[in-house]
């Protein structure tokens, strides 16, 4: 009977180091793939966490496993943050500018799929659906489709990644109808945006100041401009 409630008692407190070790390894992950990206070695993501190796790999059996963690939170903050600027905005480019400063800030544009900054425009190959995987028939300038492009090991599902793309459609859509935005344009466009703007630097401040000022530079380059 002691010993049983010895080991009972034991145990609540390996629950909670297993489930801190857990927030430090995702934590730790997010920092050395934004920083390297996801080509970064697990013994890395060890280190950061302050952890064996081991414990990684209990959590996550394959990098493959970690990597579509990270990449599947990441698009999800995305899509919220973008399905909130459509929400709460009511002029198309404040809705737009919102979106992209607040995925920029947020430093999402380090950890963005590989296979979401491959959407672009794409002719049709005749490779057929085994290729490329279209999320929406979307018709872009010069007569091509909005296309995610199919990996054997895709970093994030297809649905998470489709939804993302469809709400940042829209706010592309609405900006483009507005008048406000450059009529070339594309969803991939905007995506490459979060991407360029949120370097990794080693000091914080110099970091944000960077993606801030950069940020401005590429908002200027997507505005339409009178004719």
């Amino acid at each position: 009977m002691g010993n049983g409630r010895g080991d009972g008692a034991r145990t609540t407190p390996l629950r909670v180091d297993a489930q801190r070790n857990l927030e430090h390894v995702l934590r730790a992950a997010r920092e050395v793939f934004g920083e390297l990206g996801y080509g970064a070695p697990m013994e890395d993501v060890a280190r950061r966490a302050r952890v064996g190796v081991g414990t990684v790999y209990r959590r996550f059996p394959s990098k493959d496993v970690l990597v579509r963690r990270i990449a599947e939170e990441e698009t999800s903050r995305l899509t919220d943050q973008a399905r909130a600027a459509l929400g709460q905005e009511d002029e198309p480019w404040s809705a737009l500018s919102r979106f992209l400063r607040t995925s920029v800030a947020s430093g999402a544009g380090r950890l963005l799929p590989p296979q979401v900054l491959r959407v672009g425009v794409a002719e049709d190959d005749g490779d057929g659906p085994d290729e490329a995987r279209v999320p929406q028939q979307r018709t872009q300038p010069g007569g091509g489709e909005l296309r995610l492009v199919a990996e054997q090991s895709a970093a994030v599902d297809d649905a998470g990644a489709a939804a993302l793309l469809d709400v940042v459609g829209q706010l592309v859509e609405r900006a483009r109808a507005a008048g406000e935005l450059r009529p070339d344009v594309s969803v991939s466009d905007v995506l490459l945006v979060i991407a360029t703007a949120a370097p990794s630097l080693p000091d914080a401040a110099q970091q944000a100041a960077a993606s801030a000022r950069l940020l401005d530079i590429l908002l200027e380059g997507l505005r339409s401009r009178p004719a």
